[in-house]
């Protein structure tokens, strides 16, 4: 990706979380106050009125959901990122990977504050830093591979099959229960848990368990493979996007 077009990603990035904190009344603390909303009704549902989980419920529960929000956001923006900037496609030329890229430096940047406010929640719920914690800027970059695969490959297709947006909001559904955020898959058959660990994000969000609540080292085989598969999806979609590139502008008229 030639330079002057990882400085558009980046500033015009900087510009959409500014244009974002413009639309609302509380600005940037929306960005806060969103997530915590959003965990804390999880939590109202499945930690108070059916009382699931024990005494580390809370943390299991905010692990699980932070890793998943930044992956869900993502991927959902992600998909309509290209038929979003039709109009701008008709003015000027910018490679058409160009706006998943933008999105996932968003809600990166976002979910960057979210994780130090849930590292900050687990020192002061008694979970002190331990030398596992140095392992989490590896996961961190892992889970950015798994996004921008998935993102990738999404954008590419959506232009040409609008449908597929509905079909992938309710796959984005049923991945949501069978990651592991509202359930430890260690507590799963052998062969379940090999079933489970197909969907890359629950391996993911277990990792960010037994590094932060666990201060345990993570999987890194497991790890390695999920790498290593991800930067072939992502090859994959960058060669979609390309082979593309021209012919979305006519698509989206």
């Amino acid at each position: 990706m030639k330079q002057h077009y990882l400085e558009i990603i980046w500033y015009k990035a900087l510009a959409e979380l500014r244009a974002e904190a413009a639309r609302s009344f509380l600005g940037f603390l929306w960005w806060i106050l969103e997530p915590i909303i959003y965990m804390a009704a999880f939590y109202v549902v499945f930690g108070i009125i059916f009382e699931r989980g024990g005494a580390d419920f809370v943390p299991f529960l905010l692990c699980g959901l932070v890793a998943w929000k930044w992956f869900a956001s993502t991927v959902t923006s992600a998909a309509n990122t290209i038929p979003a900037n039709a109009g701008l496609m008709q003015q000027v030329y910018l490679p058409k990977h160009v706006f998943p890229a933008i999105v996932l430096v968003v809600n990166t940047m976002k979910f960057l504050v979210v994780l130090g406010l849930l590292l900050i929640f687990l020192v002061v719920y008694g979970h002190a830093p331990s030398a596992a914690w140095l392992a989490l800027p590896a996961l961190v970059l892992v889970q950015c591979l798994v996004i921008a695969a998935v993102a990738g490959l999404v954008s590419s297709i959506v232009p040409f099959v609008p449908d597929f947006k509905l079909l992938m909001d309710n796959a984005m559904m049923l991945l949501f229960f069978i990651s592991g955020v509202f359930f430890d898959i260690g507590t799963v058959s052998e062969g379940l848990r090999f079933i489970l660990k197909l969907n890359p994000m629950a391996g993911i969000i277990d990792g960010y368990r037994t590094i932060l609540i666990g201060g345990q080292w993570p999987n890194w085989s497991y790890l390695g493979v999920v790498s290593v598969l991800s930067l072939i999806g992502i090859w994959f979609a960058s060669r979609l996007l390309s082979h593309y590139d021209r012919i979305y502008p006519k698509v989206l008229v």
